[in-house]
């Protein structure tokens, strides 16, 4: 049970604690948010893609319980496919600001009338559970990679949780509903990682594979949600920037990983 606590503990890192991180993150001017936002986002593209290729992928491979690297490797290559339809649902979207494509569906109604707000918490919440699931699964494994796990969670969910927090109050909710909302979202994170936990406990034979699409849904994010958007800012500086907070973010969890083990 004291695996279960830890559980407990580094999801709501990931979930509720990122949210009210970012709602003060919403206090700072307006002019200065602008400035840090894309840091944080170069930062977390780092974050991600250093758990998805220095840790999760190399405990995946080196489980016991992998007798066949290809049908893992397939496992990864699925799981890119299925965030990508589930993009194309608008149910798993990752952006930092009103003006991404998926938070442009109508201020207030989509095609179908409903509420793009409702869509996005509901979004959110999947994307929440999914995470609370894939903490789980790297505790599992190896409580080490279960803490990296969590900080690369974290590390992406503080710029996105900014955006759906913008987007939101743009949608006419106070900041008092906006905050509570999310709240509640975030805490699908909990509900993942319980379910997660007693799933597994008797399937570990699954947990290579869990982390193999845990790995999946980092690169997804990195690659095809968050680099796109940096390629906006073409100055050689911004260019430079990103590249060192991307390898800073890498750093980050390189360090992370070494260090606790």
């Amino acid at each position: 049970m004291e695996l279960l606590l830890w559980i407990l503990i580094f999801s709501l890192l990931g979930g509720v604690l990122s949210v009210l991180v970012a709602s003060v993150f919403l206090l700072i001017p307006q002019h200065i948010r602008e400035q840090i936002l894309p840091h944080s986002v170069s930062f977390a593209i780092g974050a991600l893609l250093g758990a998805a290729f220095l840790a999760l992928l190399p405990h995946a491979i080196s489980s016991p319980q992998v007798t066949d690297v290809h049908l893992l490797t397939t496992t990864v290559l699925i799981g890119l496919m299925l965030f990508f339809v589930l993009e194309k649902m608008v149910l798993w979207r990752h952006c930092h600001s009103h003006e991404c494509e998926a938070h442009t569906l109508d201020e207030h109604h989509d095609h179908k009338g409903v509420s793009s707000s409702l869509m996005i918490l509901v979004g959110d919440g999947l994307h929440n559970f999914v995470d609370g699931v894939l903490i789980a699964a790297a505790f599992m494994t190896d409580f080490h990679l279960g803490v990296v796990t969590a900080l690369a969670v974290a590390a992406h969910e503080i710029p996105q949780e900014v955006g759906d927090f913008i987007v939101l109050l743009k949608g006419g909710l106070s900041r008092g509903k906006a905050l509570l909302f999310n709240i509640l979202s975030s805490l699908t994170t909990l509900l993942g990682a319980v379910l997660a936990y007693f799933s597994f406990s008797s399937l570990e034979v699954a947990l290579p594979y869990v982390l193999a699409i845990a790995a999946s849904s980092f690169i997804y994010i990195a690659v095809a949600d968050l680099i796109p958007g940096l390629h906006t800012r073409t100055r050689l500086r911004d260019g430079m920037t990103q590249i060192v907070l991307i390898v800073s973010g890498i750093a980050v969890i390189y360090l992370a990983h070494s260090t606790l083990h």
